[in-house]
């Protein structure tokens, strides 16, 4: 029933914006590049108190309350069951599942006044699983837990407004199963729910393969909404339906054809060398295709080597992803001297002993290969991978770039700006090992339930729907997560007649289900309308004492911006009708 789904709570009167704190704003903070962080502020909607946090003013938090409302719903539908966990954790509980060094400098730290290690929740893994403890017998799976709580993360450089904080509000929910089968359930219950939200929510999320990360787990799926704000790049197939992270996507390369294996490794002098430009311009056999990239990077505090062909980039993520490490960094010029004897443009792989070496799959039985020699001004031609360089393991860590082919269907791949807006993981049983839960099963034999997290901030959810709702004039929210339904605005405030129809339409409206906040502010016309455009209502309705002459208000959709004359004995009606079958 759309009238129950817009009447959260009972009717209390409607709010009078002249006193209401709706600080709007002409002009937007210098520092605000996203659409979102720029409307929000000056919809009044947030203010930053210090970089990564945000205090919700009372529509932001309107709007914030009804999309956490609609998440809350969905995961209840699952069978969710609602807790609210500690934001503050004791380190014994991150050090018990390994992760009190993994997470780094973005997690919070401090010392409470006995000097016990502290930490600010990043995710709620830990102490989800600790209170799993407690679960003693198959008979009591599967269960959902969920919260809506506060999150911390350190991030180095936080921006655009609500997209990338160091505190947000996030749904974070678990399962606990006995079986792998009952895991790929939960996790597809969850997807389900989360498909339902974002239509509600108004967002075209689109599923894709993802990384898992730090989080760990067999397989992830992220909920990525297309904006030039986001921080994601997602490959989007032209014509399949393949869609992927850049962190996990993966793509077709022509075959490349080499030299004889049987060649032999010839070196040959590069001096001034530097660049894979610079040494394709000096050495007609060693085109980018034919080069080896040696990338050397420290993980976990060990030097070690990642390679791939000279025309493709390192993808980070991948790299940590397959080779487990929990620290990946490219290492400092004095570090891949003292490793390799030689700096930057002249390393290779070839002859190395002693270091791990990950070799890119685009790099398998090439022969005829061009690359460092590892001193200074020389390389190596006629390398074939195989047989020349020592590698301990042959991964996906190259990044696919637009344009490429289709893995799964030979279509184009683009690649699209999105920003993650819910992230679902198949954990199995990382956690619940770690943590020591177990339940007896049907045969009394002790078994490791098997979990999957599943996450949704509550913040980047509000903005992702400022990035696509809102035209020049400001926000269009839809009507769902919008903070009132309908704004009533009064051109003339001191003529007893509009104002009497104001309160009354506002009265019936909001009895009937409609959260209202009528505009009696003594104000121009033009200041009210543009600030009804920026703050974004779904529905104006505009009274004036010349249209009240005639008998007749202006009701103006946000979207459309078409208004249209009602008789003013039947506008309540008419508006009602409208509004409550808006679907």
């Amino acid at each position: 029933n759309r009238r129950d789904e817009l009447c959260s709570v009972p009717y209390r009167g409607a709010m009078r914006w002249s006193a209401a704190f709706i600080p709007t704003l002409r002009d937007a903070p210098a520092d605000a590049e996203a659409a979102s962080h720029q409307l929000l502020v000056r919809g009044g909607f947030i203010r930053q108190l210090h970089a990564g946090h945000y205090s919700l003013l009372p529509l932001g938090l309107r709007v914030h309350e009804k999309v956490a409302q609609i998440v809350r719903e969905e995961i209840d539908a699952i069978g969710g069951q609602e807790f609210l966990l500690p934001a503050m954790h004791p380190a014994s509980i991150w050090k018990q599942s390994g992760r009190w060094e993994a997470m780094g400098d973005e997690m919070f730290r401090l010392q409470d006044r006995g000097g016990a290690d502290l930490a600010l929740g990043m995710t709620h893994e830990e102490v989800f699983s600790h209170l799993a403890t407690t679960l003693h017998s198959y008979k009591e799976l599967p269960q959902v837990w969920y919260q809506i709580q506060m999150k911390f993360r350190d991030e180095p450089r936080p921006k655009s407004g609500l997209l990338r904080v160091r505190e947000f509000a996030m749904k974070d929910s678990y399962s606990f199963d006995l079986d792998d089968e009952g895991l790929d359930a939960a996790f597809d219950a969850h997807h389900r729910a989360y498909v339902k939200i974002f239509d509600r929510l108004g967002l075209e999320a689109m599923p894709v393969q993802a990384s898992s990360g730090a989080m760990g787990g067999s397989a992830s799926i992220e909920f990525m909404v297309t904006s030039p704000a986001g921080e994601d790049d997602v490959l989007v197939c032209q014509s399949c339906t393949y869609r992927a992270n850049v962190e996990r996507g993966t793509s077709r390369l022509e075959p490349v054809l080499g030299s004889p294996s049987d060649e032999d490794v010839e070196r040959f002098p590069t001096p001034g060398v530097r660049t894979i430009t610079e040494l394709e311009n000096v050495e007609e056999s060693a085109q980018a295709v034919n080069q080896i990239k040696t990338m050397v990077m420290v993980l976990d505090g060990e030097v070690t080597l990642a390679l791939l062909r000279g025309d493709h980039q390192l993808n980070l993520q991948k790299l940590q992803d397959s080779s487990g490490a929990v620290d990946v960094r490219p290492a400092t010029p004095e570090e891949a001297f003292e490793a390799l004897g030689a700096r930057p443009g002249s390393l290779g792989a070839v002859g190395v002993d002693g270091i791990a070496v990950f070799c890119d799959v685009a790099l398998k039985e090439r022969t005829g290969m061009v690359t460092g020699a590892n001193e200074d001004d020389w390389h190596l031609r006629g390398v074939s991978v195989e047989r020349d360089i020592d590698v301990n393991s042959w991964v996906d860590i190259r990044e696919v770039q637009d344009g490429e082919t289709c893995a799964e269907c030979g279509g184009r791949l683009e690649i699209v700006r999105c920003i993650e807006a819910g992230h679902i993981f198949k954990l199995g049983r990382k956690y619940s090992t770690a943590m020591g839960i177990s339940v007896l099963d049907s045969q009394g034999k002790a078994q490791t339930p098997t979990m999957g997290s599943y996450g949704i901030g509550i913040g980047r959810a509000v903005a992702a729907i400022a990035e696509n709702h809102h035209d020049d004039s400001g926000l269009c929210w839809p009507l769902a997560v919008a903070p009132y339904h309908l704004l009533v605005t009064v051109l003339d405030v001191d003529d007893p007649e509009a104002m009497a129809l104001a309160d009354s339409v506002a009265d019936l409206c909001g009895a009937a289900g409609l959260d209202v906040l009528v505009d009696d502010r003594d104000a121009r016309p033009g200041v009210k309308f543009a600030d009804s455009e920026l703050i974004g209502i779904p529905y104006r309705l505009t009274i004036g004492s010349r249209s009240l002459s005639n008998g007749q208000v202006e009701f103006t959709p946000r979207v459309s911006g078409e208004t249209a004359m009602l008789g003013k004995e039947s506008c309540v009606e008419a508006v009602l009708d409208t509004i409550l079958s808006t679907k």
